[in-house]
């Protein structure tokens, strides 16, 4: 039965671009054990309405709207996705209707539940995972989440009558975006392309300390007119299996591939890195060639988790004391104090020479970050660089925003094990804040590159 009316789905076009997704008496959610219990549908007018219709970029905001509702009538909306490991993530809030029968979330305060609150994308950027010390992570980018949103009467997220229900693909790559995977020399990547014929302006993408190659925020800032490349640097196809030792060359390879491109403009390109992806960034500017402009999203001033080799100079990682980890009262690990100062004693050599760069930089800093000081360590790095008689960084300061600052409407992810001390860990930070940081951030990194790289401005009005 379940495959039967995912089918109905799919032929009947209500999950195709630029089809309106409207929704009544579809049917129960195709969750397994451990889903919602819903109940069976009743007769109905009222409608569910999705713009833009069926389909949007993760990125996308979108206008979520219920028409032929009671007067007044109390009503609970919740959504869902399942990720690519079957984990089930899920949110709730309440309304009451006008009275004309009409619910808009970005005229009509949630009354509670996941959230509270005029909050237009409060079901997605709220979702909570049912599994324990989990992040969502888009791992194929070819293909979209699916979100299930469904209307119930009453302010019960469990028991309501089912009144209307829709099913709207997210995707992660914008109409016309080109997928290239990269495997040239040593290099292993993944080049996306807007669907012009460009030059483009390029960015290297580089996350941090869970290795692998992730895609989804290349992928979607290709959407904006960028060439950007999302680089693998450990763990991946037949790169090294740890960060124990790092050599820059292996970067140095790819700036000069990127650069390479056709469709690529010079002459520099721009950097994008987070965590451990924002330090080696930082290294990259301040020891390669090509570097225009980069963007450290909650970064350290020094290089850590493993060893740096350039030609003959080479990084030590910054020491970290495990004594000084802290364990919450839900038996989680802070880890804020673990890291040594590293403008003191030895952990002074660990220290990046940004001075050495002519790069212009954006540091995205999120106040709540417990996974290390991210405000202390950019604020440093912006003391160093004025010492040496270089440009004043731009540093934005996200109050109650932790370490994650991810693309748009990601949930927030309150803890993680940890891929580098194999311990779980918090991330620091509060929802609403959270996701606030991250719609501004996304806009702030593209105005950034704009500027600095030359392109085209593509802006698409965000909302929460």
């Amino acid at each position: 039965m379940v495959a039967s009316l995912l089918a109905v789905l799919r032929t009947s076009r209500l999950c195709q671009w630029g089809c309106k997704s409207r929704a009544q008496l579809l049917g129960p959610l195709p969750f397994g054990p451990g889903g919602w219990s819903t109940w069976a549908p009743e007769r109905t007018n009222a409608t569910l309405s999705l713009e833009p219709a069926g389909r949007s970029c993760w990125d996308e905001p979108l206008s979520i709207s219920v028409r032929g509702l009671a007067p007044e009538q109390p009503v609970t909306l919740r959504a869902a996705l399942r990720d690519e490991k079957g984990a089930l993530f899920r949110s709730h809030a309440r309304y009451r209707a006008d009275p004309h029968g009409e619910l808009d979330l970005a005229r009509a305060p949630a009354l509670g539940g996941s959230f509270a609150g005029l909050e237009p994308m409060g079901l997605l950027w709220a979702m909570e995972p049912d599994r324990p010390l989990w992040r969502l992570i888009k791992r194929d980018v070819q293909t979209p989440f699916e979100v299930e949103l469904e209307v119930l009467d009453g302010h019960e997220p469990d028991g309501g009558r089912l009144l209307a229900r829709a099913v709207h693909e997210r995707h992660f790559m914008a109409p016309g975006v080109r997928r290239v995977p990269v495997r040239e020399g040593r290099v292993r990547a993944t080049l996306f392309l807007p669907p012009e014929n460009g030059p483009f302006p390029g960015i290297i993408d580089i996350f941090g300390v869970g290795g692998g190659l992730l895609e989804y925020r290349a992928s979607l800032l290709a959407g904006k007119g960028f060439a950007v490349m999302a680089l693998a640097y450990y763990n991946y196809d037949d790169l090294p299996k740890s960060m124990r030792i790092i050599h820059l060359e292996y970067f140095e390879e790819a700036v000069n591939y990127l650069l390479s491109q056709p469709q690529v403009k010079g002459p520099g390109i721009g950097l994008l890195g987070i965590s451990k992806g924002a330090d080696l960034c930082l290294s990259m500017a301040s020891f390669l060639k090509g570097i225009t402009a980069a963007v450290i999203i909650n970064g350290s001033m020094a290089n850590d988790a493993g060893t740096m080799h350039y030609k003959d100079e080479t990084l030590p990682p910054l020491s970290i004391n495990m004594n000084r980890i802290r364990v919450t009262k839900d038996g989680l690990r802070d880890i804020l104090e673990a890291l040594n100062c590293p403008l003191e004693g030895p952990d002074q050599k660990s220290i990046i020479p940004v001075e050495r760069s002519d790069s212009t930089f954006l540091f995205l800093v999120g106040q709540d970050d417990r996974n290390w000081k991210s405000e202390f360590f950019a604020n440093e790095i912006s003391k160093r660089l004025q010492a040496h008689g270089k440009e004043k960084p731009q540093i934005i300061l996200y109050p109650e925003a932790g370490h994650y600052i991810e693309p748009p409407y990601f949930p927030w992810c309150k803890a993680s094990l940890h891929a580098y001390i194999s311990l779980p860990v918090i991330f620091g930070g509060e929802p609403r804040a959270h996701a606030m940081a991250q719609v501004d951030a996304w806009q702030q990194l593209q105005t950034f590159f704009h500027k600095h790289l030359g392109a085209e401005v593509r802006t698409i009005p965000a909302k929460l």
